[in-house]
């Protein structure tokens, strides 16, 4: 049997070359991370993105179809399908949205139950038919196209992407240099490393969807339409939500009533647009 004192100096040594391989790891995803980088022309945004805007257009473009089975397929009604259509090119065409290279188009899907709206990275836009049948009208329609829309031009995906690497690579590295399966204690440390990368990621999303509101507002004013329509998007979207939702803190989008505030702050910045 070794000693007390060897048994200890060994275990120094493991514990230290645990945390030089966790500094080791962090190291590498942090400098991976911050050497990537390139100015959004939409929002004028330093961005940290690893990949190009044809591979957004690609990832999207195959993840289409699959998005949309999720929600039963493409709704039947043409008519109603060319109107939102109509309202998604009308709104890239006379914003920003027009000059990049994304190849917008626009999906209605057949799901009557859930309320929803989404975009893929790259131009793939999709909004249910539980929400379409709760719109009254063009306005409030091109308030959710336009949010969507300006998921893409932000690179939102493409940046969450990124960040969700950082994270992974950041708490993966606090695990390996914390964690000691001799020590049940730091078993504990290491759940939390976790829990705190995933609030991170919590935190990037409700500031890319209060952003999209900003650009959603800029958009509507670029096409035309009333940005205060937004609101009752929002408002419909509360009202969908029986019993309030999810608290905001736990939930990647911001609560719809806190929305409104800043929405109804972007309308009256809305000098601050792109392009103005």
């Amino acid at each position: 049997m070794y000693p007390q004192s060897a048994r200890r100096g060994g275990g120094c040594n493991l514990s230290m070359g645990r945390i030089l391989i966790g500094l080791a790891i962090a190291a590498v995803s942090l400098i991976s991370y911050f050497a990537t980088q390139s100015e959004n022309p939409v929002t004028g945004e330093v961005q940290h993105v690893d990949i190009t805007t044809d591979q957004e257009i690609a990832m999207g473009l195959q993840a289409a179809p699959e998005m949309a089975e999720e929600f039963g397929g493409l709704d039947r009604s043409q008519a109603d399908q060319d109107v939102v259509d109509q309202v998604g090119q009308s709104i890239v065409s006379a914003s920003p949205a027009g000059q990049t290279p994304y190849q917008f188009d626009f999906h209605l899907l057949a799901d009557p139950q859930t309320v929803n709206a989404f975009a893929l990275p790259g131009g793939q836009v999709f909004i249910t038919r539980a929400l379409y049948d709760r719109l009254t009208d063009e306005g409030e329609l091109a308030g959710v196209l336009g949010h969507e829309i300006a998921h893409v031009v932000a690179r939102h995906s493409a940046e969450q992407i990124a960040k969700a690497r950082l994270t992974e690579g950041l708490t993966g590295a606090a695990v390996i240099a914390s964690y000691d399966p001799n020590d049940p204690s730091t078993a504990r440390t290491a759940q939390m490393a976790m829990v705190i990368g995933q609030l991170v990621n919590m935190k990037f999303g409700r500031e890319d969807e209060l952003e999209s509101d900003f650009l959603g507002v800029c958009f509507m004013q670029d096409t035309g339409y009333d940005p205060t329509q937004m609101i009752r998007v929002m408002e419909v979207l509360q009202e969908a939500s029986p019993g309030g939702g999810p608290p905001e803190f736990l939930s990647t989008h911001p609560d719809p009533g806190n929305r409104i505030q800043r929405i109804e702050e972007a309308i009256q910045n809305s000098d601050q647009c792109p392009g103005r």
